[in-house]
């Protein structure tokens, strides 16, 4: 009778105000599937379950909690670790399965090209010492924890790739021997100077390959088996290490002697490991190079005097001197100076940008061409780089939906692949005639195949090389390979990618829906059109507006003062100033009655406007708002404002539909602002006039209608329907990019960047199916030409390394990839 699975969790809720709540709370539990035993303590505001982990989870009973009226305290922290000891896929499914396995985890996942786990953890029930022992216990190390030292991180890496290279050389030093007095054996039967001195000269050239540089992959597979796992290093430690055997073992029984092909394998599988560090260091170098980007130092005022002092050392207010040709140490405010700022690595764009007092900068970006005080605002782990560099981590740290099929099948590989060599041994025992009419086909094809070897030779020979061909190392590098360096190039163009999930679900998108205010438009009025009445200038129609509107907080009034100011119009003097509510401003300038505002304001006061009623229309029809300005009564002219499109959104939107997806807007704006817009970006699909919550409702309406949605919006009103997108994409702007709503952020504020997005996850989703086929046909392909003896363990080693090195190098060929819109490309 199978086990029955149980698991214990504790929930905080909140909102309970009586005991009647409790039992509100405890009977919703109670009924809910898979819950063996709850109980809900009011005075202590938690609730105490037992259920089934297979039925239910966390989340599930959360839901039943907010669903009776109450909500449930998040618990959750989140953690990463550096985990050490790990060689393979396999390896990593054995961390994560321990730590998914522990009482208060509630998410895990283990990456092996990264060499980290990310956790989910309820701290009132785990300390990170005991996250370190359950890595422990299943037989690795804890090497830090996220942050603690990132710099050591970068040294780490490089330590690593020159001990793969120490180790790589080392083993040829020996192989190389090995394979030059192997030749003449092999193709002319020259066994020099004797069998018996031959033998022995290939049994003492394999021991260091195999146990003096390659004793951590022997160390490595103990202490799997030890831990009741098994890995890849399990797979070439028993391919090795039966190869040796056959060397003494040739003393005694008539076989062959494969002791040099084990040093042979080891060579290849160190060489294949040495290239996989560099091309694994490649794909992860996204976060290396964001670390590079950082400043150093800085430079601040005490007291009037300069002080140089390490960048860690700066704190929130202090005032920073930025020269020309610096970076700037970190993200803080403009207070005094004037100049342009190459924010590349933080956009993506090139072209440097005007800053000026009050201005807001990013930390790392280069000031170009002005002496600038800057007010220092965010310091640490709170500046945009630091923010920058933690989504990515998180990036890596996720895992796309199609991993998880990859991830079940690693997690029986290597057991199955045990088996498959032990049968193969069996079979080629019992059915040996079988197997030699094969050899005996193929020997006129392949130099190595010899049917007439002893049956416990050609036996040992398959075994070997089924043990060495399958390797889950491929499969697991696929996916979170490419993830890396698509995740790297996201943030070199502004695009993050908070989670792995989204790059799946944007192929399957099928519209795309924008707010208006903000995403489509810059969300700043600005004055588009300037009409005036013959024997008046611009000039001095826009002065008489400024001047009345001079004592307006209104945002159409800040909009007619940024253009006099634009213009170098000085505002006259104004006296008298009345603001009519909803309908304009008047006041005395030069002595005479000055009206700005709306038709109707213009009405009340019996001004004519059969002069200008066409212009008007007009105005109104392109979604623009007409503020007359009146002098003693008469009509002088028309100051038109609109929230001005942003300089790429048709371009932009246009492409996106060119590559195949259906646009939609939905605006709290009126129908007829919000239609003329769409007209002018090309946006078919529109919904006018609807609230934030509305927004939701709406998302749904298309879900059931189209399918899968993508939204795009400034991530504050929009964050609800943010969420309820299928891929929730959030409009940032500068430093402000900690958008919790969405799955993809965006730091410039053009609708370029979604364009990029879009070809990221595409390209990026494209190079794991490429990865997951290859890993897959390899092994397909390779087990059953392995098992029927024709493939040499040598060869077979090759490539099984070769295959893991593929899906790496294809991974880094995403880089290759332009993902700019094609609008943007010289």
């Amino acid at each position: 009778m199978a086990e029955e699975k149980t698991k214990k969790s504790t929930l905080e809720i909140e909102g309970m105000s009586c005991a009647s709540c409790a039992l509100n709370v405890e009977k919703a539990l109670e009924k809910a599937e898979g819950v063996k035993m709850a109980r809900v303590n009011f005075a202590s505001e938690k609730a105490y379950l037992e259920y089934d982990p297979e039925m239910v989870d966390e989340e599930k009973l959360a839901e039943v909690v907010r669903a009776t009226g109450y909500d449930v305290k998040d618990e959750k922290e989140r953690v990463t670790l550096d985990i050490g000891g790990m060689t393979c896929a396999g390896c990593a499914a054995t961390v994560e399965k321990a730590l998914k396995g522990t009482e208060g985890v509630y998410e895990a996942n283990v990456n092996i090209a990264t060499e980290k786990g990310t956790v989910e953890y309820d701290p009132s029930i785990l300390t990170k010492n005991d996250l370190k022992k359950v890595v422990a216990n299943s037989g690795y190390e804890v090497i830090g924890f996220e942050g603690d030292n990132r710099e050591v991180e970068q040294d780490d890496d490089l330590r690593k790739v020159e001990e793969a290279r120490w180790k790589m050389w080392g083993t040829w030093a020996f192989t190389i021997p090995i394979i030059a007095w192997m030749i003449p054996e092999m193709f002319f039967g020259i066994t020099w100077p004797g069998q018996t001195i031959f033998n022995l000269g290939m049994i003492l050239l394999a021991v260091p390959p195999l146990f003096i540089f390659g004793r951590k992959t022997f160390r490595t597979a103990y202490r799997a088996v030890s831990h009741g796992g098994a890995n890849m290093d399990v797979l070439i430690a028993m391919g090795t290490g039966a190869a040796f055997i056959t060397g003494p073992a040739v003393f005694f029984t008539p076989i062959a002697n494969y002791a040099g092909v084990a040093a042979m394998i080891m060579a290849f599988h160190l060489t294949g490991k040495y290239i996989e560090e560099n091309a694994k260091g490649r794909a992860s170098q996204a976060i290396k190079k964001l670390l590079e980007l950082g400043a150093k130092k800085a430079t601040i005022l005490e007291d009037g005097e300069e002080k140089e002092v390490p960048v860690e050392e700066v704190k929130p207010g202090d005032l920073m001197l930025v020269r020309p040709g610096e970076k700037i140490p970190t993200d803080g405010e403009i207070i005094e100076g004037r100049t342009t700022i190459d924010e590349s690595m933080a956009t993506g764009e090139s072209m440097p940008v005007e800053r000026k007092k009050g201005d807001e900068v990013i930390g790392a970006t280069v000031n170009q061409n002005g002496l600038i005080k800057v007010k220092a605002t965010r310091v640490g782990k709170d500046t945009f780089l630091s923010q920058v560099i933690k989504m990515v981590e998180e990036a890596q740290g996720t895992k796309v939906p199609i991993q998880e099929f990859a991830d079940r099948i690693t997690g029986i590989f290597v057991p199955a692949v045990l088996i498959t060599a032990t049968l193969t041994f069996i079979l080629w025992l019992i059915f040996p005639g079988f197997f030699r009419e094969i050899g005996f086909w193929a020997q006129d094809y392949l130099p190595w195949v010899n049917p007439e070897l002893e049956t416990f030779t050609l036996a040992i020979f398959a075994t070997i090389a089924v043990l060495v061909i399958a390797c889950p190392c491929a499969l697991g590098l696929a996916t979170p390979t490419a993830l890396m360096v698509g995740s790297g190039m996201g943030a070199e163009n502004g695009v993050l990618i908070r989670n792995g999930e989204a790059i799946q679900t944007m192929k399957d998108v099928h519209t795309i829906v924008f707010d208006k205010t903000g995403t489509i438009t810059k969300g700043q009025p600005e004055v588009t059109d300037i009409i005036t009445a013959q024997n008046y200038s611009h000039r001095k129609l826009l002065k008489l507006a400024a001047g009345v509107e001079a004592g307006s907080e209104h945002p159409l009034a800040i909009a007619i003062l940024n253009k006099a100011r634009e213009e170098n119009v000085k505002p006259p003097e104004i006296k008298g100033f009345e603001s009519i509510t909803g309908k304009g401003v008047k006041g005395r300038i030069d002595g005479e009655n000055v009206l700005v505002g709306s038709r109707r304001l213009m009405e009340e006061n019996d001004v004519d406007l059969s002069g200008f009623i066409r212009d008007l229309n007009r105005l109104e029809e392109e979604a623009k708002t007409a503020i007359i300005v009146a002098r003693e009564k008469e009509v002088i002219g028309i100051v038109a404002i609109a929230d001005a499109l942003k300089e790429d959104s048709i371009k932009a939107i246009r492409e996106l539909k060119e590559s195949g997806l259906k646009t939609a807007m939905i605006t709290g704006d009126n129908e007829r602002t919000a239609r003329a817009i769409a007209r002018k970006v090309g946006i078919d699909y529109v919904v006018a006039g609807v609230l934030p919550d509305g927004k939701v409702e709406e998302i749904r309406k298309l879900q059931r209608k189209s399918g899968v949605i993508a939204m795009v919006g400034d991530g504050i009103n929009d964050a609800p329907a943010l969420t309820q997108a299928n891929v929730g994409i959030a409009i940032g702007t500068g430093t402000d990019i900690a958008i919790e709503s969405s799955d993809i952020t965006l730091v410039r504020g053009d609708l370029s960047a979604v364009v990029t997005a879009v070809k990221l996850s595409r390209a990026t989703f494209r190079k794991i199916r490429q990865n997951l086929f290859w890993a897959f046909i390899y092994n397909t392909i390779a087990i059953p030409v392995a098992i029927a003896g024709l493939l040499h363990p040598v060869i077979a080693e090759i490539a099984m390394a070769t295959s893991s090195i593929t899906v790496v190098t294809n991974a880094n060929l995403l880089r290759r990839v332009n993902i700019k819109p094609d609008y943007m490309k010289n």
